[in-house]
């Protein structure tokens, strides 16, 4: 056991009233430590429509150390890319996660990206967490018949280091969760009957690219291949071990 102890401290960051990049709430947000060795935010700013920005704001703390407000300081990104709008003038940059990736020595940000073909994973970079350059959406290659492309994805994250994928290559990792259909939680989360679970099309993955550094200048990833499932729904050990080529069967309520 660790001698770690998690302590609810409470809600340190609500909708500003009358901002109206605020109005259907602020929630998701990623963190890190800046340059300046301060915590920041990256909020999911929702606005009318459900249009989504991603805010950049400073945690506050008491004297006890403990974190108990922010001070907003604007905004890192907003729908401005044909992958994060609508063509209702609506869209959204969404859910980021943000990892300083030591090989780069700058932190990349991964946000869901909603455009009219549904949420992708998009990618920043920054040296400063204050000025983001896009980096695009990430891109997948298919594997076994699996495809990433065409399907949702969102609640990506990398690793701060380079990690070795199934042919020892060090290379960039992120996991991701694809959302194929038939398998989102709004489509099975009210049957009642035992059902067939898919663990490739249900699970969380792990997928590597090169290191996106020459000359210094970061550039947009390379294809994302290695593909490897990495947390499957809670099932039995031995059918989660198995190929989805042999499903589960899964009963509502026994997912971990």
């Amino acid at each position: 056991m660790s001698g770690f102890q998690l302590q609810r401290l409470g809600q340190i960051m609500e909708p500003e009233p009358g901002n109206p990049h605020e109005v259907e709430g602020v929630l998701n947000p990623g963190a890190a430590r800046g340059p300046d060795g301060e915590l920041y935010l990256f909020p999911r700013l929702v606005a009318r429509g459900n249009y989504s920005r991603i805010g950049v704001a400073r945690v506050k703390f008491n004297q006890a150390g403990d974190p108990c407000g922010v001070e907003r300081l604007g905004i890192a990104l907003e729908p401005e890319a044909d992958y994060e709008r609508l063509p209702n003038g609506g869209g959204g940059c969404e859910d980021p996660r943000i990892t300083f990736v030591e090989p780069l020595q700058r932190y990349v940000m991964t946000y869901a990206a909603l455009s009219s073909v549904g949420p992708r994973i998009a990618m920043a970079v920054s040296e400063d967490l204050f000025h983001w350059k896009r980096l695009g959406l990430a891109t997948f290659a298919p594997y076994d018949g699996i495809d990433f492309v065409h399907v949702d994805n969102k609640d990506a994250s990398l690793f701060p280091v380079a990690i070795s994928n199934h042919a020892g290559k060090m290379q960039m990792a992120l996991l991701h969760r694809p959302l194929f259909p038939g398998t989102r939680p709004e489509e099975t989360a009210c049957e009642t009957a035992s059902r067939e679970v898919d663990l490739d099309h249900e699970s969380i993955w792990i997928s590597y690219c090169p290191m996106p550094l020459t000359g210094g200048e970061t550039r947009r990833p390379g294809l994302f291949n290695s593909h490897h499932r990495l947390a499957t729904p809670g099932v039995a050990l031995g059918a989660a071990q198995n190929r989805s080529r042999h499903p589960a069967r899964f009963k509502p309520g026994t997912a971990g």
